[in-house]
């Protein structure tokens, strides 16, 4: 899967591709992760990129030019465009997994300021939100998102732990539990030192109900 990611900061996502999980998945050629910097596509020699909003108001909103010229740059055939922006659909499992199996390449473009002018929203195929909240950028969705994405690719994770994460069959995960068998008095449940895989498989379902109940009810509807 290629991903490029058109930002105004690219000196965010360093840490971002060049650590942990992303940075092996990188390394082996699962996925392909580029940074485009929006600035490099002004056409204004002070690097500006975005202006005073028509109409008055505050804050200040990118220009049509440089963030379109961006996405010219990069955009394939098999591209699907996206703004991160809080006004898009929200970013949920079902949402990742769509996209990982529709899409070979993504072209995520962050927000900053005031927001986009309205009128780059003809030259992408949606918005994508991670909440309903408001961040200084898009960088953070972004980085979300690709992260998100990068677990569904085969041999970036283990396919069992990815199998059983939380959302994948509408629950939450179940607890889990390492060394030391008792911590201050606090013990693992005996079933899960039992050797006993049938009992252990229908007491973490078991908890992934009774975690999604408290946590999550709304899920379960």
């Amino acid at each position: 899967m290629r991903i490029d990611i058109l930002t105004l900061f690219p000196g965010m996502f360093e840490g971002f591709i060049h650590e942990s999980i992303i940075k092996r998945a990188i390394e082996k050629g699962l996925v392909e992760i580029n940074l485009v910097n929006i600035r490099d596509f002004t056409l204004l020699k002070n690097g500006q990129v975005d202006d005073t909003p028509y109409g008055g108001g505050s804050g200040m909103v990118l220009m049509c030019e440089p963030v379109v010229r961006a996405i010219e740059s990069v955009k394939t055939d098999d591209a699907k465009v996206y703004l991160t922006s809080p006004q898009g659909v929200t970013f949920t499992d079902d949402v990742a997994s769509q996209i990982y199996h529709e899409t070979k390449h993504l072209i995520l473009v962050c927000g900053h300021y005031e927001g986009f002018d309205e009128r780059i929203k003809n030259f992408v195929d949606g918005e994508i939100s991670i909440g309903d909240y408001v961040l200084t950028g898009g960088e953070i969705p972004a980085m979300a998102i690709t992260d998100c994405l990068t677990r569904f690719i085969p041999g970036v994770i283990d396919e069992e732990s990815f199998q059983n994460e939380s959302f994948k069959d509408g629950l939450l995960d179940y607890p889990v539990y390492t060394k030391p068998r008792e911590f201050r008095g606090l013990k693992v449940p005996e079933v899960l030192l039992s050797g006993d895989h049938k009992k252990i498989e229908e007491y973490r379902h078991s908890e992934q109900i009774r975690v999604t109940k408290e946590k999550r009810p709304d899920l379960l509807k």
